[in-house]
């Protein structure tokens, strides 16, 4: 059951769209946002509110790589592995990371706070190597950086 804030924010984010279809994408990262990822029963609340079917939503969840189909952190950390940033040090970032956090890629923190994905490119060349944490785009990202990084999410 969508929540009356959840309901909220889809039904001002629906206004911008022709149909609620359309705005299948914006919907889903909206319920992600609250919820941390999209479990079969937000797909089912979310399906009824757009009058569109879980298959579908499914579809959508399951290709578009920034909606998460299974539990994730309280803050996802995407590194850019893009031929820019690989060049400039993807592996040594993402392997600091790693040791930092005690995890592999594409695992979660034990204690939930965060989730580490390498992603194929952040669109921040300029910036490389980059990272993205949340809504939040560093770079270009230093080693002895990467732990003061960490810290800004409690």
């Amino acid at each position: 059951m969508l929540t009356e804030q959840e309901r909220g924010e889809l039904d001002k984010a629906m206004t911008h769209y022709l149909s609620r279809r359309s705005g299948a994408i914006t919907a889903m990262k909206i319920l992600q946002r609250h919820r941390r990822w999209l479990s079969d029963e937000s797909l089912i609340d979310l399906g009824e509110y757009l009058g569109v079917s879980t298959d579908e939503l499914d579809s959508i969840a399951t290709f578009y790589n920034l909606l998460f189909r299974r539990p994730a952190g309280r803050h996802v950390i995407l590194v850019c592995d893009s031929m820019v940033c690989w060049s400039l040090g993807y592996e040594e970032i993402i392997g600091r990371l790693e040791e930092r956090l005690g995890i592999k890629r594409g695992e979660t923190t034990p204690d939930g706070r965060f989730t580490l994905l390498p992603i194929v490119c952040l669109g921040a060349c300029e910036k490389a190597p980059a990272i993205l944490v949340d809504d939040d785009l560093h770079g270009p990202v230093e080693l002895d950086a990467l732990d003061g990084i960490l810290e800004e999410y409690r």
